[in-house]
């Protein structure tokens, strides 16, 4: 069992950037990748990027360019660092983490506003 708390999100002007975080606790031993997720109310959950153990990425063709996942020094955290932020990136941000298996686990979300 993996145990994800994202933070972060906030109410942010357009053109405006936030930098949210993920700490992963529990069975990390066995976490392969992590990444981040968003869903706006009656969409489907979205995504965005991914990086995984050894720090190779991968991003969503509409997320390259302003958004940014990295991994942070302590262990099992990452980060997303989301520049010109536009009313659209308006939704709740989820963190996700592949274990061996494969298995799956979700955070509880953390909601971005991106409005003037």
């Amino acid at each position: 069992q993996v145990h994800l708390v994202e933070s972060g999100g906030g109410e942010v002007q357009p053109g405006g950037s936030l930098r949210l975080s993920c700490s992963a606790s529990g069975g990390t031993f066995s976490i392969r990748s992590m990444g981040w997720y968003r869903q706006v109310p009656g969409k489907e959950r979205e995504f965005i990027a991914w990086i995984t153990a050894r720090g190779s990425t991968n991003y969503a063709d509409s997320m390259k360019g302003r958004f940014t996942i990295s991994r942070g020094s302590v262990e099992n955290t990452i980060y997303l660092e989301m520049n010109g932020l536009k009313s659209e990136d308006t939704a709740v941000y989820y963190c996700n983490a592949e274990l061996l298996g494969p298995r799956y686990y979700w955070g509880q979300g953390t909601l971005v506003i991106v409005s003037s």
